[in-house]
């Protein structure tokens, strides 16, 4: 097998993955299809593998082809690193620009980064931030984001992690739902409402039920995994949910539900690559984000 194959092969080949034919790809990488079918037959050749089989509706992947998969996008993911830390070396602080990646929830992405990321753009307009959405922990580790904000502690040496605060979680309700079904007085009488929750289980719920075991999943009328689907509901006086309290002010306003009886709270970390220290860039928006969230989280701290 040969041991030096370009990356322009890999790159093919993931193309070919996504498209499920040459010209599919070859229209997406912006080169020619015989280039493409090129690409797959030398890493073919380098591999000793069989990647596609031909049928009536395009190229099928093998089991080789499914197996090289993840590997390949983590060689992706590296190479767009590398793009984005070289675009991020100037050391003109007047002329700051580059791409950064930042990977968060759901509703953190959605709900709380965008005036975050609108201040980042007005102090330095030659940065572009790319904002992942995804309740999945990006691998800042591999590189699939420059930073991250996550609700656990890293674990990993390699990171650079800023503690920011804990954000309070409570049950909520919109005032029309209040008005329409009345407020709960008791955990028995809250069981007999409409709830919103999870469907999936997750190590963060898992780690909620051991305080609260009484929100297994079977009590919730609606359930989703999505926390911005669940806000949503709340918002939509489809019933009682949980959200983060700051939230609770923002569009529709909503109604806090037995504060006395549940509480949850969420370390916040903002996370990046050691590597990425030395990067104005990177820095800058780190910076940023932490600042933001910090006072964002100290918000429902002077309700």
């Amino acid at each position: 097998m040969t041991t030096s194959i370009p990356w322009e092969w890999y790159r093919t080949f993931l193309a070919v993955l996504r498209e499920g034919s040459l010209s599919g790809a070859s229209r997406t990488l912006e080169i020619t299809q015989p280039t493409a079918g090129r690409h797959v037959a030398g890493l073919e050749s380098a591999l000793g593998q069989v990647l596609f089989t031909r049928s009536q509706t395009g190229l099928l992947a093998t089991d080789a082809a499914l197996a090289l998969k993840a590997h390949a996008e983590t060689m992706e993911s590296t190479a767009n690193a590398l793009l984005r830390t070289a675009a991020n070396l100037s050391m003109d602080s007047a002329a700051i620009r580059g791409v950064v990646r930042v990977s968060a929830s759901e509703v953190i992405g959605a709900e709380v980064l965008p005036p975050l990321i609108t201040r980042i753009r007005q102090a330095y307009p030659k940065i572009a931030i790319e904002l992942v959405l995804s309740n999945r922990f990006q691998d800042v580790l591999h590189r699939e984001a420059d930073i991250a904000v996550r609700m656990v502690p890293p674990l990993q040496e390699q990171l650079v992690a800023r503690c920011l605060g804990r954000i309070e979680l409570g049950l909520h309700a919109s005032e029309a739902y209040l008005a329409r079904q009345g407020a709960p007085e008791s955990i028995d009488d809250l069981l007999t409402h409409a709830l919103i929750g999870f469907d999936q289980s997750t190590p963060l719920i898992r780690k909620a039920l051991k305080q609260y075991p009484q929100f297994q999943r079977d009590v919730f009328s609606m359930r989703t995994d999505s926390d911005l689907a669940q806000l949503n509901l709340i918002r939509a006086s489809a019933g009682i949910g949980i959200c983060q309290v700051q939230l609770a002010d923002g569009g529709i306003p909503l109604q806090r539900v037995l504060p006395d009886f549940f509480s949850l709270h969420l370390d916040t970390w903002v996370v990046m690559h050691e590597d990425l220290r030395h990067s104005p860039c990177c820095k800058r928006v780190f910076d940023m984000l932490a600042e933001g969230l910090q006072e964002y989280i100290h918000r429902a701290h002077k309700r």
